[in-house]
């Protein structure tokens, strides 16, 4: 069973995403803020994290430097889930390492396949071939 951390301030989001992915036969697992988002991560190390960039206190930036940067919690995807849709913010979540950027508002229905394809592409070309990739297609977006 695939295990999802949610970190969002948001517990409306929460629930959201909660409900969809429970739907799909995931375990889910949620955090409120940052500081509780890492030591569930640390304590659990879910498959993957969804992470909000715009919290209080520690930001989803700080959050995901900080897992990347934990030798627990490096080689948990992150997908940034957040209102933050420009390019150098897409740029900067992948930058510091996350490899998927979803943007609020969002379908909740495309959560599983988009997790589901993500895992299925780690297990099948590793963590940091995909992000490369993703990277790199977004360089490419910027130059055009």
């Amino acid at each position: 069973m695939t295990r999802v951390l949610i970190i969002d301030d948001e517990a409306p989001i929460r629930l959201l995403c909660r409900v969809n992915l429970e739907a799909e036969g995931m375990e889910v697992l949620e955090a409120s803020d940052g500081e509780k988002g890492i030591e569930l991560a640390r304590r659990e190390r879910p498959d993957v994290i969804l992470l909000d960039v715009m919290m209080p206190r520690l930001d989803g930036w700080d959050v995901a430097q900080v897992l990347v940067g934990d030798a627990l919690t490096k080689e948990i995807p992150i997908a940034f889930l957040t209102a933050r849709a420009e390019v150098r913010d897409r740029a900067r979540g992948l930058d510091i390492g996350g490899v998927e950027y979803v943007t609020k508002p969002f379908n909740p229905l495309e959560l599983a396949p988009l997790i589901e394809n993500l895992l299925e592409r780690i297990r099948r070309d590793g963590l940091d071939l995909l992000r490369g990739e993703k990277l790199a297609a977004l360089r490419s977006l910027v130059h055009e």
